[in-house]
């Protein structure tokens, strides 16, 4: 959950490395730090805070700080509180050391290397760097190998040696490292966002793999020692979608992006009018011949699942299971050789889901992952992967990756259908038209947006929102709900609408705005049954309906937003559009920093 960079090269290391670590910011974080190889001596020097990069800035700023080598952290607090000491890097005698991931027997080491009373943090990071410590020699490999055996979790280190100056080393274990050549050095970081303003092409460094990093270039090389070949990757997006664009925040400008990769993400998998996956090498074999689906995910990748769920069971009728992937192998789920595991995550770096994907492949499941970022750790242990094509995604709360999600579910649904023999060639073109809209229709909710802003207003001062559809309309509201706690701190929770009577509905008060999503032909006379039920127990109402709907005279309303219609199963996408504006705009005016929410993390690699 860490952001970490290294640099060695031409250039001064300190600029780039501040400007490397806001880059990073929104992966979250507490405390920041970096270590410089100072120029003409064997000496590190290590400037670091708790707070925001901003903080290490002043730190830095009236020192004179001179070095062309050197490593940095943004810190998400797990072992030990937030603090100075606890900030990353750590340096124990002459090793300096960066960490992403846990340490899961760091106390093991302590007493195993009588470290208790030599350390100065509460981390395990900083045990990290003693036992490598207690292993260097003068022969950094060697002390790398037998300190990475000695370690059991997850890692991704950044290593200087003081007496090495100008080189970093780097290994890692679940946890990502990316690796660029740039025009002035060479740098490393866990993110490829990072890299893409430097250099187009990249490598992911393999695990249990150790690099060395110099000015002129990097070498792999395994845990033998023998020299390994990176695989290079290109990165993909355009590099100016990492920067705001001129909009106030990120998430503004993820959101309004969204026409523009959906299509990305369609348009290139629709062949002769029917969804077609033949460039991404899936064979048809995979979606037909499997009796079952299982969607392993978290957070909003698992609101995507959900949507996905409705549709292959409603359009496919095959049974599919939606799986927390933090509960799926400690609940013993059972998959087998005819089940096929999704994996679903927008960084594909995302812990759980991982190790979810390599319980399934143990026990026999065929695997496809649905990821944002080439290369990642879950592509690439993945059998087949889609890549959603939504360009980096900086603001904490997921946006166009979901969309992107929800698109690439709509093209398994429609060409599992198709090879399954429930479509022929008509109808599944005919669903494909229908998709091939959905950029379209969602400009226009965002062009409405306005609209949206002035009913946002009616929450804003709310401490509690109850969000209220069924069917699809729920699972579009579960991820509405999130996206509003996620960025305005509203308590908020969406129900299934049935569901009100059998007890949520004893919450509801005049004080207690509910937002009620309206779009399923065959349920909408019944939610607007259950929204009566709330209206007459004084609670104020903001609508979104579809707009080929009618309202009953003399009702009162919050506020209604009107979505363009489409075919009800793909009325997900323009009413995710509008939720995500709404969540927004209370955020927005409510003054808080939309971009990173308090206490979250936009990547979790650790459990």
């Amino acid at each position: 959950m860490c952001g970490i960079i290294g640099y060695t090269g031409k250039n001064a290391a300190k600029d780039i490395m501040l400007d490397a670590l806001e880059t990073l910011e929104y992966r979250g974080y507490d405390s920041a730090g970096i270590a410089i190889c100072e120029s003409g001596s064997e000496q590190t020097r290590i400037y670091k805070c708790a707070g925001r990069v901003k903080d290490l800035r002043n730190l830095c700023e009236n020192k004179t700080i001179e070095g062309n080598c050197g490593i940095g952290h943004t810190r998400w607090a797990t072992h030990g509180g937030v603090s100075d000491e606890n900030a990353h890097p750590h340096k124990y005698e002459k090793v300096t050391v960066i960490h992403n991931g846990i340490i899961e027997n760091y106390r093991d080491l302590i007493r195993k290397y009588d470290l208790c009373d030599k350390l100065h943090s509460q981390t395990d990071s900083e045990v990290v760097a003693a036992v490598l410590s207690h292993f260097y020699t003068g022969d950094p490999y060697s002390a790398i190998q037998k300190t990475v055996l000695k370690l059991k979790g997850t890692f991704a280190l950044g290593i200087i040696f003081e007496d090495m100056p100008g080189f970093v080393f780097a290994v890692r274990n679940v946890s990502p490292i990316v690796v660029a050549k740039t025009e002035s050095g060479t740098m490393l970081a866990s993110d490829v966002t990072v890299l893409g303003q430097y250099s187009k092409d990249y490598f992911v460094l393999p695990e249990g793999h150790i690099l060395t990093m110099k000015a002129d270039g990097a070498e792999l090389c395994d845990m033998s020692g023998e020299p390994v070949l990176p695989e290079w990757l290109t990165i993909s997006w355009d590099t100016n979608r990492s920067s705001k664009g001129g909009y106030p925040f990120y998430m503004e400008k993820e959101i309004m992006e969204q026409p523009e990769v959906i299509a990305e993400t369609i348009e290139p998998r629709i062949k002769d009018g029917i969804p077609d996956f033949a460039e991404d090498e899936i064979p048809d074999s995979l979606l037909k011949d499997c009796d079952r689906v299982c969607v392993v995910a978290c957070g909003t990748a698992m609101h995507a699942g959900l949507v996905g769920k409705a549709l292959l069971q409603s359009l496919v009728r095959i049974h599919i299971d939606v799986e927390l992937a933090s509960e799926f192998m400690y609940t013993d789920t059972i998959v087998d050789e005819k089940t096929l595991v999704i994996a679903i995550s927008q960084s594909g770096e995302t812990i759980d889901t991982l190790e979810a994907l390599k319980y399934a492949k143990r026990n026999g499941a065929k695997t496809l992952s649905i990821v944002n970022v080439r290369g990642a750790s879950i592509a690439r242990e993945s059998e087949y992967v889609i890549y959603t094509n939504a360009g980096p995604e900086i603001a904490v709360a997921s946006t166009k990756a979901y969309t992107t999600q929800l698109a690439v579910l709509y093209l398994l649904t429609g060409r599992m259908a198709y090879v399954r023999g429930i479509y022929d060639a008509g109808r599944a073109r005919e669903f494909a038209r229908e998709l091939l809209r959905v950029p379209q229709v969602v400009a226009q909710v965002l062009d409405r947006r306005e609209e949206i802003h002035y009913i946002a207003r009616g929450i804003l001062n709310a401490k509690d929102v109850f969000m209220i559809g069924r069917g699809l309309d729920h699972s579009i509201l579960l991820e509405g709900s999130l996206k509003l706690k996620e960025v305005s701190y509203i308590h908020s929770e969406a129900y299934a609408s049935g569901e009100l009577k059998h007890g949520t509905i004893a919450l509801i008060t005049e004080d207690t705005p509910v937002v009620a999503v309206v779009t399923q032909d065959k349920v909408q006379s019944k939610e607007f049954s259950n929204i009566r039920e709330v209206q007459s127990r004084g609670a104020e109402v903001i609508l979104l309906m579809k707009e080929t709907y009618t309202l009953d005279k003399g009702t009162s309303w919050a506020g209604i937003f009107k979505l363009p219609a489409m075919r009800d199963e793909f009325m997900v996408m323009p009413a995710s559009a509008a939720l995500q504006l709404l969540a927004y705009y209370v955020s927005l005016d409510k003054g808080l920093d939309v971009d990173k929410p308090r206490n979250l993390a936009k990547v979790v690699t650790v459990e």
